[in-house]
């Protein structure tokens, strides 16, 4: 295994945490609003206080790690999706004040506007990721120079679009397993009837984009047909998606917590043997293709990166894990509290 094999794992590897570790706080998000008392929002809200902001840092750390390692991929990805990226960016930081400003005043109408903010900000992140996701499966427009040479509008296609709409429901169902966890009462219960809402959601979605994967891009199988031991990937997965609603039944929330990680963990392997050696195919022009070669640093820049990643990821990998056994167990309002 070279290096350039290992930076695209470790890549895959921080955006994967991210999107495990804020999925569930893009789900409670898009959750939000149908909690229905003020108490039950601020619940809501605090269930992913604590965390939230931490959990960012996955992604900060692996949109860093995908400059220094892939350059040419990270300039013709944020140019071509500049203002995708810049929606994205705006959506992040609005989510992040309506959940610091929405408590600071008693006013009805100031924390409804403030719930809605957070509510919408969460499912356009959720939507904007998947839609990025589906376009790299597609394919996007790539010149020679390695510039991307397609529109915003060509980004907004049928097909990412329902990748778009997968991921909103693959992290809707997670923030819903998440709330189940972190509540109790009336508002488990409640809570309780949307995860099974949740799942069939995933379920159709899911369903519906492999089956348009398998119809118009045939080419995020070929690995799979060359070494069909990677099918066991698939087959987990599945296991891993039907295991969701029988812990949910059994009131295991913890245990339906780690299946719905693993589904996201396991549908981003899928999605990484698909693509491989590429990271951003190129659409039509194939031999334009940015792959874990031609857009790589030199393997002197990757060894000195890959020292430090191996020196700095214990403490991000630390830290997440004290912060999330500090603040374990069921949400208690109290006049510190969002």
């Amino acid at each position: 295994m070279d290096l350039n094999i290992i930076w695209f794992i470790l890549v895959g590897v921080l955006l994967t945490g991210y999107a495990i570790l804020d999925g569930f706080d893009l789900g409670v998000g898009a959750l939000h609003l149908l909690t229905k008392t003020d108490e039950e929002r601020r619940i809501s809200i605090n269930s992913i206080g604590p965390v939230w902001d931490g959990n960012e840092v996955w992604l900060v750390t692996g949109g860093g790690a995908l400059f220094a390692a892939f350059p040419d991929v990270y300039a013709t990805v944020f140019s071509g999706f500049y203002i995708a990226f810049m929606l994205l960016l705006f959506v992040l930081i609005f989510r992040a004040v309506a959940i610091e400003f929405r408590s600071k005043q008693e006013s009805k109408r100031w924390r409804a506007m403030w719930d809605i903010a957070f509510s919408v900000s969460s499912i356009v992140i959720a939507l904007l990721m998947g839609v990025a996701l589906g376009n790299i499966i597609r394919g996007i427009p790539i010149g020679v120079d390695k510039e991307f040479i397609g529109t915003f509008l060509g980004l907004l296609n049928p097909y990412s679009l329902l990748v778009g709409i997968t991921t909103v429901a693959l992290f809707t169902m997670h923030g819903a397993i998440y709330l189940v966890m972190k509540t109790e009462g009336e508002l488990q219960n409640k809570v309780r009837t949307w995860v099974n809402n949740t799942i069939i959601f995933f379920v159709i979605c899911f369903v519906t984009a492999t089956m348009a994967t398998l119809i118009y891009y045939p080419n995020m199988i070929t690995h799979f047909k060359d070494n069909p031991s990677f099918f066991l990937v698939a087959i987990v997965t599945m296991l891993a998606i039907a295991n969701i609603p029988r812990e949910i039944n059994n009131k295991r929330e913890f245990r339906a917590f780690l299946s719905s990680a693993s589904t996201i963990a396991l549908l981003l392997v899928l999605f990484a043997i698909g693509i491989f050696p590429n990271i951003v195919l190129s659409n039509p022009i194939l031999e334009n293709s940015l792959t874990i070669y031609n857009a790589a640093s030199s393997q002197k820049t990757l060894m000195i990166m890959l020292i430090m990643a191996i020196i700095g990821m214990p403490f991000v990998v630390a830290y997440t894990i004290i912060i999330h056994k500090i603040y374990k167990g069921k949400v208690k309002i109290d006049d510190t509290s969002y």
